[in-house]
């Protein structure tokens, strides 16, 4: 598909510490700034984990306790060590299922909404937490670490919000600011963790990948501990200016892992 131009919702500059939460977005400090960017289609070039930050990869898909479709974590260990060579691949949290606002489940489940800002979802010193906390009682130590995210559609195409990825060679790290996630529930705040919100910068290079079937998917980095060798993606929900307004409200499940070299 040819590239168009859409708003993304990046955040404002300059601005106190910004926070959001997981479930009720109406206490959210987030400023937004959208712009309108080019988007290209993914389908066109040939992006790679450690030169763009993501790839697009087929993904073995199970029905899960709830009955919605969700990556089998055997499989999605398996995946990320051959194309990445780590020792170690541990799923580091449930499946999270999203649903776009016009679907009667969105909002219904945990953390179930579109992020609809442009963001990382942790921090470099997060990372590192969740890394350490996360190894395996067996690996005494480890070299290099990274955390990877499993985006997979569980709805058919056109969606009508997909997923959007910044390029890790185009945005410097002066454009990541640090924001607090907050993690709620019925109107109380769990834990807290710092994540990473995205400003503008006009050389920002955005990517989607057109019409993705079940079955499909795009992994892609949100921290890597190994120099020279790409970081993180900004990535973000956006709405589809190509998709008819009948199209099925976009449902999506996301999977997140830790891998570990020795």
């Amino acid at each position: 598909m040819e590239p168009f131009s859409s708003v993304i919702n990046y955040v404002a500059r300059g601005r106190e510490r910004m926070l959001y939460r997981a479930n009720d977005s109406s206490r959210d400090t987030v400023e937004l700034a959208p712009q309108a960017m080019h988007i290209a289609d993914g389908r066109r070039s040939n992006p790679l984990l450690d030169c763009n930050g993501y790839q697009i990869v087929s993904s073995v898909m199970t029905a899960g306790p709830n009955g919605h479709l969700e990556p089998d974590t055997d499989s999605t260990r398996r995946l990320i060590a051959d194309l990445t060579g780590a020792d170690r691949i541990v799923i580091s949290t449930p499946p999270v299922h999203r649903f776009a606002e016009r679907s009667d489940l969105s909002g219904q489940l945990d953390n179930s909404r579109p992020a609809r800002f442009a963001h990382v979802d942790v921090s470099a010193a997060t990372a590192h937490a969740f890394s350490l906390r996360s190894r395996p009682s067996d690996l005494p130590s480890y070299r290099r670490t990274a955390h990877y995210n499993l985006w997979c559609p569980t709805s058919p195409p056109p969606q009508d919000v997909p997923l959007a990825l910044c390029d890790a060679g185009s945005f410097t790290m002066a454009d990541l600011l640090p924001a607090d996630a907050v993690f709620d529930r019925d109107g109380e705040d769990i834990w807290t963790m710092e994540g990473l919100v995205f400003a503008h910068a006009p050389q920002h290079r955005w990517v989607w990948f057109s019409d993705m079937q079940v079955g499909e998917a795009i992994l892609f980095k949100t921290f890597d501990s190994a120099p020279g060798t790409a970081c993180c993606v900004p990535h973000v929900a956006f709405d589809n200016p190509a998709a008819p307004q009948d199209a099925p409200p976009r449902s999506s499940v996301e999977l997140r892992a830790i891998a570990y070299w020795v």
